[in-house]
């Protein structure tokens, strides 16, 4: 952080002297103003619910303008990335901060491949859930299960073990999510294999059974190795956030992402695509494209209840700028398959074009995001509804490991402790049971 030659001034009309605190400034991005020494000199806290307008952290990992509609990974553009790399080579820029060249790759892929399998005990601890479990119940607690499993990586204190238990994690979470789909549906888990990519092999571990030899398609193992890109970071998100307040405590690395996954769980965050696809269904199942019109009608009536899933989002206020990638997949992955003219694709298609020229909706912004992209790729492959997430989480845990790294190599680090405006009852005495 740069001290800025500036000061902001706090006043107050009750009389009380003011407050000169300290403005510093990033590389790009708002100035921030600090408020750390507030309560100690005026006995006051900030309110900022949903922390919109603060700065928990200091980072050097993922920048979002959300004005420009711009996401860069350690500086470099998010679409230059998902057009020129691999996910293995963006989770080692996020985790080192630089891309690799040809012999630093090599050498990470191999550390990464050499840990895709997960003790066979595993698959004993997945026996405990019911075979209708969501996959993100499974997912929650294997993940969190594998401090269990590999005490030589749990001091989230030591460099060392968060380095292999970022390679565990970044290994492993495909043969996790795989295994915790392969469960639900009561067939066979497939073992990784090494001669294959990231992603080639997390389609062959979903896909593929033991009789017969899966073929990878390089389109679609192409898509979802963006889809993995595109999700790997968000800058300072729910989950993020979760990860880094979990692991200020000092808890172990797996404890600290399974938090992540929880949080990532939920249907305003990580469930988003999976709460789009399940839009377009219910659209279906009440007429299709026929309906599709009165249905936009409706999500533009606020008293009607009815949202519009996979549209506008929170940060970019712009163009999602991960959508935009998203979408020249989607049209290559229905074409490979042949589905341009499934049904559901093809509502799909209607409501993104009254979404992109209707309006109310283009001046509101409310744009495809990659949310609702990513789920029509995802369904076009095979992949069920309720592994969305699941694959979600697998992306995003090499940005969750990269912010808890960086965030335990942070000096100024403490552990979490969010304050409140208290409102409920002043002090108050207790009477027997009899007198009340």
């Amino acid at each position: 952080m740069k001290l800025a030659d500036n000061k902001a001034t706090l006043s107050f009309t009750n009389g009380s002297p003011s407050v000169e605190l300290p403005v510093y400034q990033g590389n790009i991005g708002p100035d921030v103003i600090d408020i750390r020494k507030l309560y100690g000199q005026t006995g006051m806290f900030t309110y900022d619910p949903g922390f919109l307008s603060t700065a928990s952290c200091q980072s050097a990992i993922t920048y979002i303008d959300g004005d420009k509609g711009e996401l860069l990974y350690r500086g470099y553009p998010i679409d230059q990335l998902a057009k020129n790399c691999d996910y293995l080579e963006t989770c080692y820029l996020l985790l080192y901060g630089e891309l690799p060249n040809a012999t630093e790759k090599a050498d990470f892929v191999e550390r990464v491949t050499q840990h895709t399998m997960v003790n066979e005990q595993m698959q004993f601890f997945l026996r405990g859930f019911r075979r209708d479990a969501h996959p993100m119940a499974v997912l929650t607690g294997l993940v969190g299960g594998m401090s269990a499993f590999y005490h030589d990586s749990t001091d989230i204190n030591n460099p060392e073990h968060r380095e292999i238990a970022a390679i565990r994690l970044i290994a492993k979470m495909p043969t996790l999510v795989s295994m915790a789909y392969k469960y639900g549906v009561g067939q066979p888990y497939m073992y990784p294999k090494n001669d294959l990519s990231y992603s080639g092999n997390f389609l062959r571990m979903m896909f593929g059974n033991p009789c017969e030899d899966y073929v990878v398609n390089p389109v679609l193992e192409r898509a979802l190795d963006r889809i993995f890109i595109l999700h790997a970071d968000h800058e300072q998100n729910a989950s993020t956030s979760t990860v880094r307040l979990c692991g200020s405590s000092g808890t172990n690395p797996f404890a600290a992402i399974s938090a992540g996954v929880a949080c990532l769980w939920g249907p305003a965050h990580g469930g988003a695509n999976e709460a789009c696809l399940n839009m377009l269904e219910q659209i279906q199942a009440n007429g299709g494209i026929a309906k599709v019109g009165e249905f936009m009608e409706q999500v533009k009536d606020k008293n009607s209840g009815v949202k519009l899933m996979g549209f506008g989002h929170r940060v970019y206020k712009n163009y999602d700028p991960r959508a935009t990638l998203m979408q020249e997949t989607c049209n290559e992955v229905l074409a490979e398959l042949g589905l341009e003219n499934d049904p559901l694709f093809a509502l799909a298609k209607a409501v993104e074009k009254i979404a992109l020229e209707d309006d109310y909706f283009v001046q509101r912004k409310l744009y495809p995001n990659v949310d609702f992209y990513s789920g029509i790729v995802q369904r076009a492959m095979g992949i069920p509804v309720n592994i969305f997430t699941g694959v979600f989480a697998l992306a995003r845990t090499v940005g969750w490991i990269a912010q808890l790294n960086e965030q335990m190599g942070d000096p100024e680090y403490k552990i979490g402790r969010p304050r409140q405006l208290f409102t409920g009852s002043v002090s108050r005495d207790v009477k027997p049971l009899a007198q009340r």
